[in-house]
């Protein structure tokens, strides 16, 4: 195979599109709206619509791999909240429900592909419902172990608190994406298109 052939073989494009897309995406995480939140989440500038992409083109396996990928470049920025922990099950649930699975989850974006007649909307669905299974992830972290190491001075339930502190951020993240997803939509229209 020459070069000029390699150069062009499908998993190779595959590969280096997703190394650009997860770059892009954590240069996107750093610059970050941070708030006031006391125990992390922050609102970034769409960090995670490259992962959208990549489930787009090249399908829920690879998005989902390449998703589970991000979250464990995100734990590893974002080591120090893991050092929170008081014990070995803590450790776990942040590790597994605020890194792993909170992000793989961008890898099933693009589940409704086939549901809607407009791609943007099938889009938006996908953005909605990974973002959704976000929020679940981070609200069980949230309701499990956060709660209990920092206990809510409004006197809030644990599970009240989960859901609102991990709402404030999660919310606005998710309309973030769904509005620069549909801004930016038909200038990028060629990059959605599958390529597998």
């Amino acid at each position: 195979m020459s070069m000029n052939q390699s150069a062009y073989h499908p998993s190779i494009r595959r590969l280096v599109e997703t190394a650009v897309m997860l770059a892009i995406a954590n240069v996107l995480s750093e610059l970050s709206f941070q708030g006031p939140w006391p125990l992390g989440g922050s609102i970034t500038i769409a960090s995670t619509l490259p992962l959208v992409l990549i489930t787009w083109r090249w399908g829920t396996k690879w998005g989902l791999f390449s998703a589970f990928v991000h979250g464990l470049l995100q734990m590893v920025l974002g080591f120090s909240n893991v050092q929170y922990a008081q014990n070995a099950f803590q450790v776990i649930v942040i590790v597994v429900l605020d890194y792993l699975i909170a992000f793989s989850v961008i890898g099933l974006s693009g589940f409704f592909r086939h549901a809607f007649q407009k791609q943007l909307t099938a889009i938006i669905a996908g953005i909605v419902l990974s973002f959704s299974l976000r929020y679940l992830c981070h609200f069980l972290s949230g309701y499990m172990v956060w709660e209990a190491l920092w206990p809510n001075e409004l006197g809030w339930t644990s599970a009240l608190w989960s859901l609102a502190y991990n709402g404030s951020y999660i919310l606005p993240e998710t309309i973030i994406t769904c509005a620069i997803a549909a801004l930016s939509h038909t200038a990028l229209e060629p990059l959605w298109q599958r390529q597998y």
